[in-house]
């Protein structure tokens, strides 16, 4: 938690799209850092460059350009537990993630095989819609590695996904005021009304796109 702090306090004082894109890149690898202290008050400051947080004058203008710089650093994350699953492979992912060296990253063999699960489930599109789901959004890209994914679709399905959970995290940003308890509060409430919404949305084409075949 002293790391996650002073990389906290070290963010709030070097707050530009290069610091975003590099704490994004740690939070979608198998490092743990929440990107609830990312996104949100890097577009609260954008809208509210008067605040207290724009303390140094080195802060971002534009919440779109966070949300790409977010994105970007998301899927670069992804890329690196990709690669490292595709090197490695299944049994040593499954050995690092219960060793304590894999525990001091909060890894352990449940939450990896809770990620394969879901992956094996609901195919390549786990990609995207895994980026929305908390304890899934960070070790998705594992077993997609481990199941060489195609790596075109993999990238293309973890940005679409990433930036789709930016938005959320930008909006929150500005809605809750920046104020980091009630962002942790509806995030998780906003990601799930987002996926419904979006099975919602597959669900209504597939019918439609049915009735029109018939």
């Amino acid at each position: 938690m002293d790391i996650l702090n002073e990389a906290i306090t070290w963010y709030s004082t070097n707050m530009n799209y290069w610091s975003i894109t590099a704490l994004m890149t740690v939070e979608s690898s198998f490092i743990p850092f929440p990107s609830e202290v990312v996104i949100p008050p890097a577009a609260y400051v954008a809208e509210n460059p008067a605040s207290a947080l724009a303390v140094t004058g080195n802060y971002p203008v534009d919440v779109l350009l966070i949300v790409l710089f977010g994105t970007i650093g998301a899927v670069l994350g992804a890329i690196i537990n990709y690669a490292l699953s595709v090197w490695l492979g299944r049994p040593l992912i499954y050995k690092f993630a219960s060793s304590k060296v894999g525990h001091a990253f909060l890894l352990s063999v449940e939450k990896i095989e809770k990620a394969e699960t879901y992956f094996n489930e609901h195919g390549r599109v786990s990609t995207f819609i895994g980026r929305l789901i908390p304890g899934i959004r960070q070790l998705i890209s594992i077993p997609a590695g481990l199941s060489r994914m195609h790596f075109g679709q993999f990238v293309l399905y973890t940005a679409m996904g990433a930036f789709l959970w930016n938005v959320v995290l930008a909006l929150l940003g500005y809605l809750a005021n920046g104020q980091k308890d009630m962002i942790e509060k509806y995030s998780h409430e906003l990601s799930v009304a987002i996926m419904v919404i979006f099975g919602g949305a597959i669900v209504i084409y597939a019918f439609v796109r049915r009735r029109k075949r018939q």
